[in-house]
This record gives structure tokens, C-alpha cells and sequence, in this order.
């Protein structure tokens, strides 16, 4: 997992472009509006996203959308998916030990 990626994401106004991207690719403009920026600002934010490879741009005719790359998502899943592995193996073991709390409280109560 590259740092860039998560130096890109970690400003709210990039984030908030990623997560308007899901929906599909949009303009300079179109995010501009939705997100209350001006374009210089929108703009600004999309070229840090592109160089970081999260975004990928098509000209057609005058008009520039930008879109997500699936591969820099794909890799962040996987990177995270370790440590879900982690705290799903740490939550089964707290169960566990609640339930052997639980039984052991009821032995002494009946």
C-alpha cells in the first residue's frame, strides 16, 4: 500500500470527491457545485488524486470527467483486509471469554 494513497485521502475535501466519484465519473465543474468549491479549488484537489493514481481523467469533446481507478481500491481492501482478519480473531477470543464468564456466573448463581 502506498503512502500517497493515504495522504491523498486523508484531506476531507479529496475524500468527499472519492466518495462523490462512486456514484460515477463527473466533471471539474460538477463537483465544484456539489461540493460548494470553486474550480480552482476542485481542480486542485483532482490533480493530487490523479497523481496519487485514484483518479483517472477522459477529454470528450471540451468536457473533462473524472473517474475511479478500481486497482488503488482493490489494494487498500487488501491491505486492510489483514487487519479485519486481526480484530475478527481478537472479537471471537472476547466472546468467547464473555460466555465463559456468562456460564461460570450461572454455575455460581444456580
Amino acid at each position: 500500500m502506498e503512502i500517497k494513497t493515504f495522504s491523498a485521502l486523508a484531506e476531507p475535501n479529496r475524500l468527499n470527491i472519492v466518495q462523490l466519484l462512486q456514484g460515477g465519473p463527473l466533471t471539474v465543474g460538477e463537483i465544484a457545485d456539489r461540493l460548494q468549491l470553486r474550480q480552482p479549488q476542485a481542480s486542485k484537489h483532482l490533480r493530487v488524486l490523479l497523481e496519487a493514481g485514484l483518479v483517472e481523467v477522459e477529454a470528450v469533446a471540451n468536457r473533462r470527467n473524472y473517474r475511479l481507478r478500481p486497482e488503488p481500491f482493490h489494494e487498500l481492501d487488501e491491505w486492510l483486509d489483514d487487519y479485519r482478519r486481526m480484530w475478527e480473531e481478537r472479537l471471537d477470543q472476547l466472546d468467547l471469554y464473555l460466555q465463559k464468564l456468562k456460564s461460570q456466573e450461572k454455575k455460581s448463581d444456580g
